[in-house]
């Protein structure tokens, strides 16, 4: 009988672009754009230059782009630092089931492969399919979590599987770059708890560790063949699960469908505590000098990643990130929350952090949802006290986002980072990445957008 690993690698090595629905290759494509967008806003964020300094000076072949960069590096180092990137604002798409954000990592991984050999759009939208979904349905079949880094362990596999697929692997050589993944699967929460700088590196580490696999396996070495139900296989070490959840409807469904778009560069866990306060802002037009406080009620997992006081600490960008005190402090006083607000001048603006302070959190424990809902009371001297319930994230299918909401948070972050695009500019790259199927080759991806990289 055939293990879980070789049917899942059946599958990823079977499936052409062709066997792929419309609505497959659709949201492949908007998360794309998605990623893309956060990742190039992600070049200048805190931490990442530290990195670029590192990586860049070891060098080495230069078959493929470094983000925002004239640089070019080996495809294992491209993948680290575009996957370092991609999540270094929070501001990626995330599967909720599951809590991982998938494509942070296969995005990076398929792309620096992609470049490497010269691989099509439509082979690209294929590989990136089926990483995704094989992402996803890891982080789906596990049941609880003992302190991993969600995206890391279960995103090494599907970077894993769409670094494979472009390399052109057969069944066994996926086999063996999926149980080379589960070798390299790590990343822990402990990271986000204390608000370093390496949780946004995390991403970057298994994009690294997923592109090393398939280029081990396609060199001839072997990896175990049962990585996900063996004796001492992943869902034995890393958490209980279903296994077998892995191929239920395999082919039939794509999860990533159902990934949410975030609308705010922020822990999922803050947007519905965001919008209820830029909503009750803009409909009775609250400013901090009339809101004398506020309370949020959340559920225990919404307060695992954000309710702790808030408090700038050494890393003030994450530690905004990761705040509902801040999140919605800032939100009445800005009126929204985008990549200017998670900025040091905002982050330290005295207004904003005396109305933190002033935001209490209460837990419901009864409540088992992980991103929603939340209830948000505003005290006011003017208004009196408001009250909104938010039960829907935005960027769910309850609660989505329109295709020109994307490509507006893709304008927005295309003109941010290491190397800002213009509109005209942005555009290109949109209408290139809605037409990806008639891009023949990824390593030309951004030759007729003209964008200035900023020079190593």
């Amino acid at each position: 009988m055939n293990s879980l690993s070789q049917i899942l690698a059946d599958h990823v090595a079977s499936t052409q672009f062709e066997d792929l629905s419309a609505e497959t290759v659709s949201v492949t494509k908007w998360f794309l754009l998605d990623t893309l967008g956060v990742a190039w806003a992600g070049t200048e964020a805190p931490g990442t230059e530290a990195l670029q300094n590192l990586v860049f000076a070891e060098g080495g072949s230069t078959d493929c782009t470094v983000f925002g960069s004239d640089v070019r590096l080996p495809a294992t180092a491209a993948a680290l630092m575009n996957g370092t990137y991609a999540g270094a604002l929070d501001y990626d798409g995330v599967y909720e089931k599951g809590s991982v954000h998938p494509d942070i990592v296969t995005m990076p991984a398929a792309w620096a492969i992609a470049e490497k050999c010269h691989a099509s759009g439509r082979d690209f939208i294929a590989a990136l399919a089926l990483g995704n979904d094989l992402t996803c349905r890891s982080g789906g079949a596990m049941a609880g979590n003992r302190g991993w880094f969600n995206t890391a362990v279960h995103g090494v596999f599907g970077g894993a599987a769409a670094a494979s697929k472009l390399l052109g692997l057969d069944t066994a050589g996926v086999a063996n770059a999926i149980g080379l993944a589960f070798s390299q699967a790590s990343g822990p929460q402990q990271a986000t708890i204390e608000k370093s700088l390496v949780k946004r590196v995390l991403s970057g580490m298994a994009a690294r560790s997923s592109v090393f696999a398939a280029l081990a396996a396609e060199q001839g070495i072997t990896a175990p063949q049962e990585a996900f139900e063996g004796k001492f296989g992943f869902y034995t070490l890393y958490g209980d699960g279903d296994p077998e959840a892995l191929i239920a409807g395999l082919g039939e469904r794509y999860e990533n469908a159902v990934t949410v778009t975030k609308k705010y560069p922020s822990c999922t866990a803050n947007h519905v505590a965001i919008q209820g306060a830029v909503d009750l802002a803009d409909e009775f037009d609250l400013g901090t000098d009339d809101v004398t406080g506020a309370e949020v009620v959340i559920s225990p997992f919404m307060n695992q990643l954000v309710g702790a006081d808030w408090d700038p600490g050494d890393n003030p960008q994450v530690a905004a990130q990761f705040s509902v005190q801040y999140s919605i402090a800032c939100a009445i006083a800005r009126r929204k929350l985008g990549i200017a607000e998670i900025q040091e001048n905002v982050i330290f603006d005295d207004q904003i952090n005396k109305l933190a302070s002033d935001v209490s959190v209460t837990v419901n424990e009864d409540w088992p949802g992980k991103f929603s809902p939340c209830e948000l009371t505003i005290h006011t001297e003017d208004n009196g006290t408001l009250t909104r319930r938010v039960d829907h994230t935005p960027g769910t299918q309850e609660n989505p986002l329109s295709l020109d909401d994307l490509k507006a948070k893709f304008h927005d972050c295309a003109a941010s980072g290491a190397a800002p695009m213009s509109r005209d500019q942005a555009d290109i790259v949109i209408d290139k990445v809605m037409a990806l199927e008639d891009v023949s080759d990824m390593a030309e991806f951004f030759s007729d957008s003209a964008v200035t990289p900023r020079a190593a």
